[in-house]
């Protein structure tokens, strides 16, 4: 009725900003200003709808006008304000996010948006921050609020996308990297991302393969150039380490295979397989306290009978690592025959007796008569099945009265041997001795 009215254009600007339909806010402001340029209140609105679209020179550039009109009107002064604010936001986000200062770029993006609620542009950056700082679940949010209002949003897509990827559902990440390639072809960030998900997924799943195969040096080789593709997707990254554990171990590599499993829960400190992988691998290479705190956080996790059982074996383990070993002073295997127990009694005992080391200082005798006695008492366990059994199944030997410090080496060594008179040193030399037997 009246299309030439600068007031009606402005005033419609003014309820669908109330809408918050800002884009359609902004041609109308646009058109109140083009037919009165000294229209004050339209040049407001009109930076305003800038403002919260994301466009603050443009913004700027109309309170600036405002203010030539009415150098004095306060919401023209704090909303120019307002604007150089988000342009500073910008500014400092850019800086931190080739810097990669992920957290900052969310605090910039956030007091941008108190200001520009409507940019998709800031709403993207952080999204795209919070994946990068693993907070999925907000990340997913913002970008499917914003495909809600434009499905064809291909930043959206990316966000949505790169969420995915970094849970390590690669092949539905693949899907969005595609359909947002569909929207921007030229989508450089989504075409980056969709060739390191689709190598990613084909370096694992040949990895694996060849695991399977048994082909365990190719299978380390694949995993390993898998884990050279993108560091910043932890999740997959953790696996990858994990899997390359499982192949250290195979090969017994035992070292590398910890070191794997350690990388992979620092990256995921809840992934429960690479706890028990390194566990395991403690355990191999007797490393039991290790092993306990492993397998203690694991059961807090998940309390199974399974975790609960290895725990307990571990913390026995532990428990006799803690003992004297017996095996080890003997010099035998922990499955000698009783005829090989013997056999290295008899070694060890005529190498440490005290007769033989008359001569020497008194350091060294009382090292030796140590080292005679412990020979003497691995001896009497490992002789008798039943204290054998006892100790190898880490209870304690004290009970039952065997109390180990009851007993005599020199009276097992006599016994051994056949008896007083039975075996004497002689001296052949200085330093030297020869052994006789009645």
């Amino acid at each position: 009725m009246c299309p030439k009215n600068a007031s009606y254009y402005g005033n419609r600007a003014a309820t669908l900003m109330m809408l918050g339909k800002f884009r359609e806010a902004l041609g109308d402001a646009q058109q109140s200003v083009r037919l009165d340029d000294s229209f004050v209140r339209g040049h407001l609105r009109e930076g305003k709808c800038h403002l919260s679209l994301g466009n603050a020179m443009a913004a700027c550039r109309s309170f600036q006008r405002a203010l030539e009109l009415d150098h004095k009107n306060a919401q023209a002064q704090q909303e120019f304000k307002n604007a150089n604010a988000v342009l500073e936001y910008e500014k400092i986000a850019e800086t931190d996010f080739e810097k990669r200062d992920f957290r900052k770029v969310v605090f910039c993006m956030d007091r941008a948006l108190e200001y520009a609620p409507a940019c998709h542009r800031f709403k993207i950056l952080k999204a795209e921050c919070l994946a990068m700082l693993g907070r999925y679940p907000e990340a997913q949010s913002v970008a499917s609020d914003i495909l809600r209002m434009d499905s064809t949003n291909a930043d959206a897509l990316y966000v949505r996308g790169l969420c995915l990827y970094y849970e390590d559902c690669i092949e539905k990440a693949v899907q969005f990297f595609v359909q947002a390639l569909r929207m921007a072809p030229d989508h450089e960030k989504a075409c980056v991302a969709c060739r390191n998900a689709k190598a990613l997924k084909a370096k694992k799943e040949d990895g694996n393969k060849a695991f399977k195969e048994g082909n365990y040096k190719l299978a380390y080789e694949l995993y390993t150039e898998a884990l050279g593709i993108d560091p910043n997707n932890i999740k997959t990254n953790a696996k990858l380490y994990c899997n390359r554990g499982t192949v250290n171990s195979k090969l017994r590599k035992l070292d590398d295979a910890i070191e794997d499993c350690t990388n992979a829960v620092k990256l995921d400190d809840t992934y429960i397989k690479a706890y028990l992988r390194r566990a395991q691998c403690y355990m191999d290479t007797e490393q039991y306290e290790e092993a306990v705190r492993d397998y203690e956080k694991v059961y807090q996790t998940e309390k199974t009978k399974e975790h609960k059982q290895l725990l307990k074996n571990a913390q026995l383990e532990l428990k006799k690592s803690k003992r004297k070993d017996y095996y080890k002073i003997l010099g035998v295997d922990k499955n000698a025959s009783e005829d090989e127990i013997k056999k290295a009694y008899r070694k060890r005992a005529l190498m440490h007796h005290p007769d033989r080391h008359s001569g020497a200082s008194a350091e060294v005798q009382k090292e030796e008569e140590k080292k005679f006695k412990e020979v003497g008492e691995a001896f009497t366990i490992l002789s008798d099945p039943k204290k054998k059994t006892r100790y190898d199944s880490g209870q304690d030997l004290d009970e039952e009265g065997m109390n180990m410090g009851d007993f005599d080496a020199n009276n097992i060594f006599k016994a051994f041997f056949g008896g007083p008179g039975g075996f004497s040193f002689e001296a052949s030399g200085p330093g030297n001795f020869f052994f006789q037997f009645g």
